[in-house]
């Protein structure tokens, strides 16, 4: 690989896994080069950075790991954040003092209005996503460039992160021997590689779920809508099925890879599985719709937070593109059944799309925020707006 080649890499810091996805800029988009994984279990603890060291040593062997495939040394990465974060919607007045044309520096301004909100001592500003704009009164604008008016408001959505796990992350990074080019939310991550500027348009939600949190990123056209996350995950579905069948935490891991569903019917119900037992005492039996009602019962449970999110933004009945699955919980078979009927749309698996010689071997819902988050750090090196970059609202500022 040349030296003189530009890099964009996307760091996704898992609550289970470290994963590194290095990419070429070219003049229309990015191409694969290489990618790594290592876990990184030990780093975090409900959804929170445990240990800063651990995640430096897990993302050193996940860079190593892409380095050798890739054959190039990036200096700089895009890290993901999850956990912790959440959104909220806010607005900036701009008042001219009188009617003139609106300019791109007063449409920024008044973005930059929206993004003074109040914030806890204990969390950042992590992103700031434009949604529209009102003039005089009158809603609804998504680029007014030009109009006359007196009265600019400014609509976004502000995403903010705990401060001490974005200082952990970033510093982990650092010692890894990486520079951070920008943290992003990981749910805004994964939608950018799986879902399509036309399918925002519609009305779309990113479920993200991960081992430890589910994030969701809901939105209608460019606007970004909801940005949040939810403490529940994959690891919730192992525990439940520890507790309520009496085995350890790897065997409850092994059945809800190797038998489980999240829709009771959906699998053969009717069939029974081998329980491990204790050291010392012979396997047991049980029906297979009992590890299934647990799994769908902790299904329903996320999905319903999530409906209550949807309901807050009053999209319940605007998702015409559906909801978009990412993340290892994506894996579990009738996932996307319990999605469709909680909330009542259609949903799919979610796949990293506009990334040239993407493997088949990462063609998989756990490998999306990671590219997601290389098709960032493509765009921000890119000298003019890349194809798969939103226009409109997201051009408008940059963090």
């Amino acid at each position: 690989m040349s030296s003189k080649a530009r890099l964009a890499v996307g760091l996704d810091l898992g609550s289970t896994s470290t994963r590194v996805v290095i990419c070429a800029v070219e003049d229309d988009g990015v191409k694969f080069l290489g990618h790594g994984e290592a876990p990184a279990a030990q780093a975090w603890g409900r959804s929170r950075l445990a240990d800063q060291d651990a995640l430096a040593q897990s993302i050193r062997f996940a860079l190593h790991e892409a380095e050798r495939r890739a054959q190039a040394s990036p200096e700089a990465a895009v890290a993901g954040v999850g956990g912790g974060v959440a959104g909220t919607n806010s607005r900036g007045l701009y008042e001219f003092g009188r009617r003139r044309e609106i300019e791109p520096d007063d449409l920024r301004y008044a973005v930059e209005l929206g993004s003074r909100v109040r914030l806890e001592d204990d969390r950042l500003l992590l992103q700031i996503c434009p949604q529209d704009f009102t003039l005089d009164g009158r809603a609804g604008y998504r680029n007014p460039k030009g109009i006359l008016c007196a009265r600019l408001e400014a609509n976004v959505h502000v995403v903010t992160a705990p401060v001490q796990d974005h200082q952990g992350i970033v510093s982990a990074v650092h010692q890894a021997h990486l520079a951070v080019e920008e943290t992003v939310f990981e749910g805004i991550a994964a939608a950018y590689a799986a879902i399509l500027p036309e399918d925002r348009a519609r009305g779309v939600v990113l479920i993200d779920v991960g081992a430890q949190s589910t994030h969701v990123a809901v939105y209608d056209g460019d606007a970004l809508l909801l940005a949040a996350a939810i403490p529940l995950g994959g690891d919730h579905f192992t525990r439940d099925v520890s507790w309520l069948l009496k085995v350890n935490y790897e065997d409850a891991e092994s059945l809800k890879r190797e038998y489980g569903c999240a829709v009771t019917g959906l699998a053969s119900d009717h069939s029974l599985i081998e329980i491990p037992s204790a050291e010392g005492r012979g396997m047991r039996e049980a029906p297979r719709s009992q590890l299934n009602e647990i799994l769908e019962a902790r299904a329903e449970d996320i999905l319903e937070r999530i409906y209550a999110e949807i309901l807050r933004v009053g999209m319940e009945q605007s998702l015409l593109e559906g909801a978009i699955l990412t993340g290892g919980g994506a894996l579990l078979t009738g996932m996307c059944d319990v999605a469709e009927r909680v909330l009542n749309c259609q949903a799919r698996n979610g796949l990293a799309a506009g990334i040239d010689k993407w493997p088949n071997e990462l063609d998989t819902p756990v490998w999306t925020t990671a590219a997601g988050l290389a098709m960032y750090a493509g765009r921000l090196k890119m000298k003019r707006d890349w194809k798969r970059a939103s226009t409109g609202l997201a051009g408008l500022i940059s963090r």
